[in-house]
């Protein structure tokens, strides 16, 4: 064997592999991509519920980028380093539709890939959410706050499924020794989002490109922080490299805090047009104020949002612009 070989199979023997399930959604096919610029052998796992194969159509050339379609749900066989668990349709359209597949896909998913990292000793993180925190009466919302949630609600199979999907995790870590990471994702937006997804920036957007009336729920005054997508995968990353005593949960998001009304009227400005703003009932449930304390991720991870509002939807307009154009 020459020399050249043999740094060959070294590159080879040190590449990590990672599987990323939900891997073909929005936030799963960012982190496809960039794992694979990171230089990771990528194994995507997706059952296409939420997720699309378009999102992953650039990524199916690279050697190193591998796509299986797979529930969740059943146990998967595979050799892995590192597990990032992202499987869940996380809009309220898209778990609502089928919330007990819902609840499984988080409860039982994270069964099955948590006993995949214990045979395999992968690190794992899960994907949690700031809906953990429900309509929260502590805000900004913190890590050590457990959270106000209607356990029989139409969102519960979301919000509960996530925060059993917490417990399970943390009782592996007691149990087993197994090394996790918890993030909760606060509102993330960016290229890639679903077009239908009831999310408020897609929705936003897609009506106003359209020349549609905007619609807002409620009196527009709840709020939200909204963090883009190359932040959070940033985030990801740092989370899943940091140190084993590092288990989470860290909060995710930015900490930059928006009225639904003042994120509406911006998408307009931007996007330009005669569209109107109409305002219907809130929906059940549907929290009044959203914003994450991240003190513990800068202290500990040293991340922090660095992309502003104005120039994330910059980016996310002209995403869409291009879609609805097709």
């Amino acid at each position: 064997m020459n020399s050249k070989e043999r740094l060959l199979n070294m590159r080879v023997a040190n590449r990590k592999r990672v599987m990323v399930t939900g891997g073909a959604g929005f936030l799963g096919s960012h982190l496809c991509e960039r794992l694979l610029e990171d230089g990771c052998d990528v194994l995507c796992v997706d059952n296409f519920y939420s997720g699309t194969k378009d999102n992953v159509a650039h990524l199916m050339s690279n050697p190193h980028y591998e796509l299986i379609r797979h529930d969740v749900t059943f146990p998967l066989y595979v050799e892995v380093d590192e597990i990032y668990n992202l499987a869940c349709p996380a809009s309220p359209i898209h778990y609502q539709w089928d919330p007990v597949q819902t609840t499984k896909t988080s409860v039982h998913g994270a069964i099955n890939m948590l006993g995949l990292a214990k045979r395999t000793k992968a690190k794992i993180l899960q994907a949690s959410t700031s809906e953990v925190y429900g309509d929260p009466e502590v805000h900004p919302q913190q890590e050590s706050y457990w959270g106000h949630v209607n356990p029989v609600g139409i969102r519960s199979c979301y919000d509960e499924g996530k925060r059993c999907a917490e417990t399970l995790f943390f009782d592996y870590y007691r149990q087993h020794g197994l090394e996790i990471k918890v993030v909760r994702i606060f509102n993330t937006y960016g290229p890639r989002m679903h077009p239908n997804d009831g999310r408020v920036v897609s929705n936003f957007i897609v009506q106003a490109l359209r020349g549609d009336d905007i619609t807002i729920y409620g009196d527009g005054l709840q709020t939200r922080s909204f963090c883009y997508v190359d932040d959070l995968i940033e985030g990801f990353v740092r989370m899943m490299g940091s140190p084993k005593d590092v288990t989470g949960p860290i909060n995710m998001g930015n900490p930059v805090e928006f009225t639904i009304r003042e994120l509406a009227e911006t998408v307009l400005k931007m996007v330009g047009g005669k569209s109107k703003l109409v305002f219907k009932p809130l929906p059940q449930d549907d929290p009044k104020q959203r914003q994450p304390n991240i003190t513990l991720a800068r202290e500990t991870l040293g991340w922090e949002p660095r992309v502003r509002l104005e120039a994330g939807l910059e980016k996310t307009v002209g995403y869409f612009r291009n879609f609805l154009a097709l």
